[in-house]
């Protein structure tokens, strides 16, 4: 299989532009017209996501090894669309009638026999992952919200109580959908450890034009059921090995919710045992009011093992630290051993994984999710974010996470 062919055909079927989404979905429909009702009634915000997500899952086969779980994660998220096997057969024909169009005399008999090949190896981990997973999950779970506080302006803490219990990883990432925008998921971070009670809680802030994100903030009401995803995701979750790491955790807006996650949990286990690993919490925002659990993550800077710094970029009366926050992370002082776990916007994260690395902290020591970027057009394959969330098929969050 020809690795270096299929990117470079991948990258030539991109920059044709919103032809190769609609010559895709036209295909997909025409011929399948049943999986219409699978898709949002409006496309306006699905636009390239599905397309865009198998071009590059697929053109990028050769890191298979390496991402192996998260797809495996993803078909069993899938699940949630009651996505079967014909669906693949269905939605790779596409693929490849739409990458023969646009592509013309670039499109051989050897190029497309490399793209078959490889997207479907891509649908096998996902069908056989799915398959497996059937045995002991549900495709979803319906969660009833137990609470909702409104934080400022823009941004709402929400509590829900999955049935059955969702297990899930500090740092992973579930597909939420509310009862008012059917079949839009949108991906939001669990910003607790998980507990016994089972509840979760999300952060949520507005994204303009996010049809999800502003429903939840504006008007999800307790006592409304919402139904849950598979949780994906690995890049911010610790193994047994990381856990005991000292960290340095930058976070943008709502990009904290994972990392309040890993706080969460490091504070139960240093009350349990009486250890914990050295951390360091940055979080920015624009404004001091954006700042939405500055009173909480103040009183946990009494405990010995965690220090926090506030950070604000637009208000210039702001008597603390000012400007972007990975500035102030990297001028923290000796980062050398330090890991580093970055979430937020895409421009905060670019910048802060530039200032870690240039301040000391080994390249493959600052982690950020960083596979096959979907939700934001500015996204590139590997500079994927918290805004940068893995894509995911066949929809994909608004960029909650600011």
């Amino acid at each position: 299989m020809d690795t270096a062919a299929l990117k470079q055909t991948w990258a030539l079927a991109e920059s044709v532009g919103d032809e190769v989404p609609l010559f895709f979905y036209s295909h997909l429909f025409l011929s399948h017209p049943e999986l219409r009702s699978m898709f949002p009634v409006s496309m306006a915000t699905q636009r390239d996501r599905l397309v865009g997500a198998l071009g590059r899952i697929v053109s990028s086969v050769d890191e298979l090894d390496e991402v192996t779980d998260f797809i495996q994660q993803l078909g069993r998220d899938h699940r949630r669309f009651e996505v079967i096997a014909a669906h693949y057969n269905a939605v790779g024909a596409s693929l490849l009638a739409t990458l023969k169009h646009f592509l013309g005399e670039r499109w051989t008999d050897e190029v497309a026999a490399d793209w078959a090949e490889a997207y479907g190896l891509i649908a096998t981990v996902m069908v056989q992952a799915a398959e497996a997973s059937e045995e002991d999950s549900p495709s979803w779970w319906t969660a009833e919200v137990t609470a909702v506080d409104r934080r400022g302006l823009d941004i709402a803490v929400i509590q829900v109580r999955p049935e059955p219990n969702l297990p899930f990883l500090p740092g992973q990432s579930i597909a939420v959908e509310v009862p008012s925008r059917p079949r839009l998921w949108r991906y939001l971070s669990p910003a607790n450890a998980p507990r016994a009670d089972g509840t979760i809680e999300f952060h949520v802030q507005m994204v303009p034009g996010g049809q999800v994100s502003s429903t939840i903030v504006r008007s999800l009401k307790v006592g409304e059921t919402i139904r849950l995803g598979a949780p994906v995701g690995q890049e911010l979750t610790l193994d047994e090995g990381e856990r005991h790491r000292d960290l340095i955790m930058v976070a943008g807006g709502t990009g904290l919710a994972p990392l309040r996650a890993h706080l969460e949990r490091i504070d139960q286990e240093w009350q349990a045992t009486g250890q914990a690993p050295r951390v360091q919490l940055f979080h920015g925002a624009r404004l001091p009011w954006s700042l939405y659990e500055n009173r909480l993550l103040k009183n946990l800077a009494g405990r010995p093992w965690f220090s926090y710094t506030p950070v604000v970029s637009d208000d210039p009366s702001y008597p603390g630290r000012k400007g972007w926050v990975g500035d102030a992370a990297a001028d923290a002082g000796p980062l050398h051993g330090l890991l580093a776990l970055v979430c937020g916007s895409p421009d905060m994260v670019r910048h802060t994984v530039s200032r870690l690395r240039s301040a000391g902290i080994a390249p493959t020591d600052v982690r950020f999710e960083q596979f096959a970027t979907l939700d934001e057009d500015s996204h590139d394959l590997h500079h994927h974010t918290h805004d940068l969330q893995p894509s995911r098929l066949p929809q994909s969050h608004e960029g909650e996470h600011a």
